[in-house]
């Protein structure tokens, strides 16, 4: 079974930076696009940043030039460096993953979300 594990979540200061890391594991062959989408209480679910497998990537307004998605192909793993944080920014932050398992059956994948605080 793929499965996604975020990491890097916590409270921070308006300002402040924060870097999440979201690890794939399982049988996955092939990961097209990783991104993250975030929820705010009372809210729906909305996309962040989105990366492909070519390091192409695209973003969210509200996360242009404070937001950066990296990826390491190598580990699996998508990172989202967030800097100059809001309290607006407070939300759960989900990892999502697009690929082709072992199998060569596609697959579309969640993590279990990692919450980001911001204080004002």
């Amino acid at each position: 079974q793929v499965q996604l594990v975020e990491s890097g979540g916590g409270l921070v200061q308006a300002g402040g930076s924060l870097r999440l890391s979201c690890a794939a594991s399982g049988p996955i062959w092939r990961i097209n696009t990783m991104a993250w989408y975030r929820q705010a209480p009372g809210k729906q679910r909305e996309f962040v940043a989105a990366i492909t497998s070519g390091g192409n990537n695209n973003y969210a307004d509200s996360a242009k030039g404070r937001f950066t998605i990296s990826r390491d192909n190598a580990k699996k793993t998508a990172y989202l460096q967030m800097n100059s944080l809001k309290p607006e920014d407070t939300a759960v932050y989900y990892c999502n993953a697009e690929g082709t398992t072992t199998t060569l059956t596609r697959v579309e994948v969640w993590g279990q979300g990692t919450l980001v605080t911001v204080s004002s």
